[in-house]
């Protein structure tokens, strides 16, 4: 990869999130670190409905597109690198556009609707129909969770792994053991090999 867009969580910034280059080994990349108004790319949970979720997303979907941009590279030789909130804006621009590499450092693909009613294994909201359509063949992604993560369900986030493998990605899902949101060591390390 020759770029990099950083995407904080919620409550964090860009210069958090900056904070991670040299654990990413990406000192020697361009690189673009949007910040969401009032530090929050959305104002609910992830898995509030698709539809109420919409014009967030795409809020969101624009500050990469405008941070590709200003990057001026191919979007084949950029990666999205997410945390949280981040992670889950990464994953649904790559899901929905098209990316070089994602990594997802706590997140799942954005939206649930009517799938089969309350989910326990997704904190009791809906399933989502994962109804993407983009060519992700070539795409390197890493999606990293806590089994017990108290703001990712471990299920979505497997999901969404799922979803970009038959998208074409070659998708790598690990799991943290035990309750936690933050990264870790093997899931930077993984990132790093999506930006090598």
């Amino acid at each position: 990869m020759k770029g990099l867009i950083l995407l904080h969580g919620r409550g964090g910034s860009a210069a958090d999130i900056t904070g991670l280059i040299p654990a990413l080994g990406a000192s020697g990349l361009k690189v673009a670190a949007p910040e969401a108004a009032d530090n929050s790319w959305w104002p609910t949970s992830f898995l509030a409905p698709s539809a109420q979720m919409e014009p967030w997303v795409e809020r969101g979907l624009h500050a990469v597109e405008t941070s590709l941009r200003d990057l001026a590279l191919p979007r084949g030789e950029v990666a999205l690198v997410g945390f949280s909130q981040g992670a889950c804006l990464a994953l649904e621009y790559a899901a929905r556009r098209g990316i070089g590499g994602v990594v997802a450092l706590s997140g799942g693909l954005v939206g649930t609707e009517d799938q089969g009613g309350a989910d326990p294994a997704l904190y009791g909201a809906a399933g989502k129909a994962f109804d993407y359509r983009t060519d992700l063949t070539g795409t390197r992604a890493v999606i990293t969770c806590h089994a017990a993560d108290p703001h990712i369900p471990i299920k979505r986030a497997r999901d969404s792994a799922d979803v970009l493998r038959r998208l074409g990605a070659d998708a790598r899902f690990i799991e943290h053991p035990g309750p936690g949101h933050h990264p870790m060591p093997d899931g930077l390390e993984a990132a790093r090999a999506v930006l090598s």
